[in-house]
């Protein structure tokens, strides 16, 4: 459909449009460009601008999987999804209702990725109609062309022209002429837009601040007299101070709040903003950042800190968890209490570095060689991220364990406004005791019951002894009888048995029975729940149970399962469809979850999936849970 050839010019009005704003409970943006010409940052403070009138935002990052892929192409786009609402939202919605295109082949990438709602608005840049390389003019104007045929609206923007009037270099205007726009459509306070132009180009100086609000207000103006469109979301002031940040930046925050003193780390997307964040903050609050030379060096380094006394966190995505597993192993056999954050991303191998996937869950469970018990965590929203790092850090160091917490990358570069946190010092852990041990005491002197034994710190009175990876006994002493070493093992297994008697029962979201239960992990939590009261609404018994303890699990989960007439997870990593020719009962692979569900329970708990490299939507999962139902 996309091979007519349209003479159609842009035209501009000269007189503002009468429009009056249209009211509307929630809309999905999406704002694309090139690599380089800062749509991201035009979409991450339309979401902030937004949610300080009160609006409830997600924000989703549309990032390439290469770093810098080749102008003008399909798979190229960057940017961001904003979805702005009256109510507090969890997820980044359906498709989009408007999106603006710097050019038509990144716009025709996300129309072929299924991203744009039937007759979507679309604000296009229009100087590709004239460009002097004829290729590129009949390609804007058959894909002009083909996506009116389709039902889309399209307006041709002077983006470039209109920037030119104010700066020399228009590609390093247009994402702030754009926010000008989305802010007269979506009739936000142009003010607002002002600070925060102010906010984010603080560091560039007066003179680069001035000019970004030239092109914000030209952005406004523009639309004001060229659009015939405007809308109004209401929005409605928090009652209490809130803060907008994405996954990451809630990490780093949770570590400072934690009272953890030490990050070792390895840059490694889309873990590293995180640790950029505290890169920039820790040293202010007594903290140390340490960039090793590569994973191995950076969980050895933290286990080492963690050893003289500190309680360390260490932050990294899928492949270089998996360089860590030898140095966790020693974590894990010498009882030194550690954080590690996963941030998940799309694998195996160098995978999809850039894109959001569920698939360490196992690995995090089981990854290492031996019996080497860990315990699991999962951040569900953004807000979970930044008090999850607090209760990892009590857990570690009560129990002296390795805690994984695991988020993912839709979590790490999405923002959402949350309840700003008030420090407790509740949250802190006490100081290691560094008195003199008492006479007669081990190093590893288990607990018969809870497998728990004092943390011994270099230098204490009283407490000499050598640290080994290798099997040992209570004196710390290498020791390769079998009695030893099974007695190493059944204590460092008791502490999960004990920590999991302390873990509440989730609630579940719905009736506690009903026809069908969809269990989630992570970053699905707000999907799902969006999902189940769509078809709730319908008069379908559904409900769901979301899990942040995945090992150990908490009481009272089998209970819930077994309350339903059916089971179902939903993930974002893979499982075989009973629907392909190959896969029958006896061979299909089943989604994380689902294997330690049907494991541990023996409940006849299905699976459903997708791995497209972006979060599921809602829609999505609310027809997969009609389905199931039928």
């Amino acid at each position: 459909m996309l091979n007519k050839v349209s003479e159609k010019k842009p035209q501009e009005r000269t007189a503002p449009v009468d429009k009056p704003a249209v009211t509307l409970q929630e809309h999905t943006v999406e704002v694309i460009s090139d690599s380089g010409e800062g749509a991201q940052k035009c979409g991450q403070s339309f979401g902030s601008i937004a949610a300080k009138m009160g609006n409830g935002i997600w924000t989703v990052e549309i990032i390439p999987a290469e770093i810098q892929p080749p102008a003008r192409s399909i798979a190229g786009a960057s940017g961001n999804r904003i979805r702005l609402a009256s109510q507090p939202v969890s997820n980044g919605g359906d498709e989009a209702d408007l999106v603006v295109a710097f050019n038509e082949q990144v716009l025709l990438g996300r129309v072929k990725a299924n991203e744009l709602k039937p007759g979507c608005i679309i604000l296009l840049e229009s100087k590709w109609r004239t460009d002097p390389d004829p290729k590129i003019a009949a390609s804007y104007a058959r894909i002009y062309d083909g996506l009116v045929t389709q039902g889309y609206r399209l307006y041709e923007v002077p983006m470039e022209a209109e920037c030119l009037k104010h700066v020399a270099d228009a590609r390093r205007g247009k994402n702030m002429f754009v926010l000008g726009m989305l802010c007269n459509i979506y009739s936000l306070d142009l003010q607002m837009g002002r600070e925060q132009i102010a906010f984010i180009f603080a560091k560039k100086g007066k003179n680069v601040i001035d000019a970004n609000v030239r092109l914000l207000e030209a952005g406004h103006q523009w639309a004001e007299t060229n659009l015939d469109m405007k809308f109004r979301i209401p929005a409605s002031k928090p009652r209490q101070p809130q803060i907008v940040v994405n996954g990451n930046i809630a990490l780093g925050l949770g570590v400072v709040a934690s009272g953890m003193e030490i990050c070792s780390m390895y840059p490694i997307t889309p873990a590293t903003s995180a640790s950029h964040y505290l890169s920039e903050v820790f040293e202010q609050v007594g903290g140390l950042v340490h960039q090793a030379e590569d994973e191995i060096a950076a969980c050895s380094f933290a286990i080492g800190a963690s050893y003289a006394g500190k309680c360390a966190v260490t932050i990294t995505s899928g492949p270089g968890y998996s360089l860590k597993q030898e140095a966790l192993g020693l974590a894990v056999m010498a009882e030194i209490p550690l954080v590690v954050v996963n941030v998940q991303r799309g694998g195996p191998s160098t995978g999809q570095p850039t894109k959001a996937e569920q698939g360490d869950l196992l690995s995090a469970c089981f990854g290492s060689h031996g019996d080497a018990p860990k315990v699991v965590m999962a951040a569900a929203t953004i807000e979970d991220c930044f008090y999850a790092m607090i209760t990892a850090r009590k857990i570690a160091e009560t129990f002296n364990m390795v805690v994984v917490v695991l988020t993912d990358a839709n979590l790490a570069t999405a923002q959402q406004p949350f309840p700003r946190p008030h420090f407790d010092e509740a949250w802190l852990a006490p100081p290691a005791d560094r008195g003199a041990v008492p006479a007669g005491m081990k190093p590893y002197d288990w607990d018969s019951r809870t497998g728990l034994a004092r943390r011994f710190i270099p230098g204490q009175a009283g407490g000499m002894h050598c640290l080994t990876g290798l099997a040992h006994d209570r004196d710390s002493y290498v020791a390769y009888d079998p009695q030893s070493n099974q007695e190493g093992i059944r204590h460092r297994s008791l502490k999960l048995a004990a920590l999991q008697k302390t873990l509440k029962t989730p609630s579940v979201f719905g009736d506690a029975e009903g026809d069908l239960l969809v269990v989630g992990w992570g970053s699905t939590k707000g999907a799902i729940e969006e999902a189940v009261a769509r078809v709730r609404s319908e008069g379908k018994k559904v409900s769901s149970l979301h899990l942040t303890f995945l090992q150990p699990m908490p009481s009272g989960v089998g209970e819930i399962l077994r309350g339903f007439r059916k089971v179902i997870t939903i993930e974002n990593n893979w499982c075989d469809r009973l629907d392909d020719e190959l896969i029958d009962a006896d061979n299909r692979r089943f989604t994380n979850l689902a294997w330690l569900l049907r494991a541990r329970y023996l409940v006849d708990v299905d699976c459903w999936s997708e791995v497209m490299g972006q979060p599921t939507k809602p829609g999505t999962i609310a027809r997969v849970i009609r389905d199931k139902l039928q």
